[in-house]
Parts: structure tokens; sequence; C-alpha cells
């Protein structure tokens, strides 16, 4: 009951714009807000009323502040935790019946199964489940099994299901998540672009601040330090790497995650004992640490279509990263970077290795990776998709044939 009372003051504290469309933007935890910066902005630019939900944290009032829109707090879990579940549903659900929004977009797997149930159960007239990426694919066994039936419903609950990127789309629908009727890509994919003016080539006192030689070779990541993620492969592969070039560095740009995919404890001690790896923590502008970079290195499992390798690209820097759904679509094999099979150290070690050794090539792939991010991911040119896409769901008839051809007619 009290919890219900503080979200109706939060509510009442901020005004909706009159005249506006309204919807509510969605994920788990407030670390993921991150990747909303642009979107929430320019939907709001577009004429929409904004508000953005997550779980409590600083992400989340920063993100709505330095958007512009409202933002809600609703703790929500990411493991499996029934009870907890249970009540973030009602609160989302309480959530919706007071804010009446004429569209909702729920993403990232538990606050998109929440999300788009309890707009269901309201019976929001525009329900999208924006799909991130599938962590189903880094999990086996029974969780797997709960897992996809929760991606099932969540799609079963939406009217619409925007894919992150191609091979995502083509995962889930070979995975039954649902219909290619109700399954779509928004252009070449990505969920908000780059700011191309912003992430550009140029000089970085990143090398000076951390006391790294300039003529050092400077293997990157970036992104929150996890299992799934890929840290232990690279861990192991910048030791190969080490032995071919001595004088290499790796520069690991992000936060040691607590979630599901964690790092062990022995894995995080090898890391701040390593003398040549240093760590950034979080921090709120990746732009001066890809200017320190020869490469940036992302080894993932799994991905819905990876923000830091367009950030990287536009920025100049070749990238090596994985097959894994997502992240195959966001390098041009050969041309702006390298792609390898998940999970072999020795691959990663190979392919940073040849870059290294050719400055030439790497600097060629750089130059074509920011060329097709300037054709292809312009954040203005993604977004202006996502906005006349939306429009063009609101105006619809409010069924599920109408929106699903509405979308069919815009979308792929």
């Amino acid at each position: 009951m009290a919890s219900s009372a503080v979200l109706k003051l939060d509510l009442v504290s901020q005004s909706s714009v009159p005249g506006q469309q309204s919807i509510i933007v969605g994920v788990t935890r407030h670390e993921t807000c991150l990747v909303l910066r642009g979107r929430l902005r320019a939907l709001h630019a577009a004429g929409f009323d904004v508000t953005v939900v997550s779980s409590p944290g600083v992400l989340l009032r920063q993100t709505a502040a330095l958007e512009g829109v409202r933002s809600v707090a609703i703790p929500i879990r990411r493991g499996i935790e029934p009870v907890a579940d249970l009540i973030s549903l009602v609160r989302l659900w309480l959530l919706i019946g007071r804010l009446r929004p004429a569209m909702v977009e729920f993403s990232t797997p538990k606050a998109g199964f929440l999300g788009t149930l309890a707009a269901w159960l309201r019976r929001v007239p525009r329900r999208v489940y924006m799909l991130r990426g599938l962590k189903l694919e880094s999990t086996g066994g029974f969780k797997r099994h709960i897992l996809l039936a929760a991606e099932r419903l969540a799609a079963r609950c939406a009217h619409v299901v925007l894919c992150n990127s191609r091979s995502l789309r083509a995962q889930a629908l070979a995975l039954g998540v649902g219909p290619a009727s109700r399954l779509h890509l928004l252009g070449e994919g990505s969920s908000n672009g780059v700011d191309t003016d912003h992430f550009s080539p140029g000089r970085s006192m990143v090398r000076a601040r951390l006391r790294l030689p300039l003529q050092a070779k400077v293997v990157g990541f970036v992104g929150r330090l996890t299992r799934d993620k890929g840290l232990p492969e690279l861990i192991e592969a910048f030791d190969q790497i080490l032995e071919r070039e001595p004088e290499a560095y790796l520069l690991l740009v992000g936060w040691f995650d607590d979630g599901e995919d964690e790092l062990p404890v022995s894995l995080r001690n090898r890391i701040y004992a390593h003398p040549r790896i240093q760590r950034t923590g979080y921090v709120s502008d990746p732009l001066p640490f890809y200017r320190a970079m020869d490469v940036m290195v992302l080894p993932t499992w799994r991905e819905g279509f990876p923000n830091v390798v367009l950030e990287a690209a536009a920025t100049g820097i070749p990238v090596v990263t994985t097959l894994s759904t997502g992240s195959r679509d966001s390098v041009v094999p050969e041309v702006t970077g390298l792609l390898i099979p998940p999970g072999y150290p020795v691959a990663i070690a190979e392919a940073v290795c040849k870059l290294l050794a050719d400055p030439e090539r790497a600097r060629r792939m750089g130059a074509a990776a920011r060329a097709w991010v300037l054709e292809n991911y312009v954040d203005e040119h993604v977004m202006r998709l996502t906005s006349s896409f939306y429009k063009s769901l609101l105006a619809a008839p409010a069924d599920q044939n109408a929106i699903s051809n509405a979308a069919q007619s815009y979308a792929d």
C-alpha cells in the first residue's frame, strides 16, 4: 500500500504535456537507461509524452533529466523471483492504469515480460516489445525453457515485436518467439543509431592520463564486465597477445556487473593484479577511450545489436567481435572489422594480432567503419524511422490485424 502511495505522488508531481500522444518506455535496470539516451529525446521531440520506467537508480534520474522526460522507479529483479515479480507486475499495472498511455515500449527480458503482460491486462491500444537480445542463448537446462516461454508470452502480449537486428529477428523466428507477421526490423537495425558528430576520430588525453606510452598498442573493451560479454575468453586471449605484442595494454571500459553472469572472484582478482590491464569503471562518455584504442574487441556470446561496436566504428576504430546473434550484424567482415566464433581465446588473439601487426590495414578498416556507420546508422536517421513507425501504429485502428498490417507496410 505504501509503495502505491509513493508511486501516486511521483506521478502527480510531474505533469503531462497536453495534446501529446503518451508512451511508457520501460527497461529492467537503471543502468540500461544508458541505451535509451537519444531515443527518449527523439520520441519527445516527435510529439510523444514520454515516461521512462526502470528499477530505482541514479541513471534513471539522470537519463530522464538529460532527455527531458518523466521517470518512475519500479523495482524489477533480473532473476526469476516469483513473489518479487508479482509485486513488480502489480506496480506496473497500477502505473499503466494511472497514466493510460496510448502506447508502451518495454524491453530487456524481465521488464519486457512483465511490462507487456501488464499492458495487455490494461488493454493498452498499442503494445511494442523491443527485443534487444535473447538471454536464453547463453542459458541451458530448465531455465532456458522458462526464458523461452517468457519471451513467447511477451511477444504474444505485444502487438509488435521490434527486433534490434536482422540476425536477432531470424533467431526469434527460428525459436518460435512469435510469427513473422509480429516480428519486425526497422532499416538496418539498432535502437538508437550513433551520434556521429560526437563519436568521431580525434585526439584523446586518455593515454597520458592512464600513463600508457603513446606508442603502445592498446586493445580495448567497452561494456559490462561479465561472462556473457566474453570477458573470461578475452583475459585468456590477452596473455596470448602479450606473447606476440609484449608492449600491448588491455583497456577495460566498464563496470563489474553483479548480475547472474557476473565474473568469479578469481577472475576479478586476476584482472586487478594484471600489470597490463587498465580498468576505468563506469564512464559517462566512452569517446576519449575509443580514441585511445588501436582495436576494440567485443567477444560476446549474445547481443541484440551492440551499440559499442557502432560507436567504435564511428570513431574510426576497427572491431573484432563474434558471430553471435546481433554482434555479427555490427561488422562488415574483412571491411570494417573481423568476425570470430564465440568462446575461443585463440581466435580472439589471432584476430587482434593481425590488426596490431598491420596498422595500415587497421586504419583502412577504421575509415571504412566510419563510412558504413554514416551510411546506415546516424542517430537522426534511425530515430526518424522509429518515430515515424510509432506514429503509423497510432494511426492504425486499435486491433491486432490493423496494427500488424501497418507495421508490415512500414518495417522490414
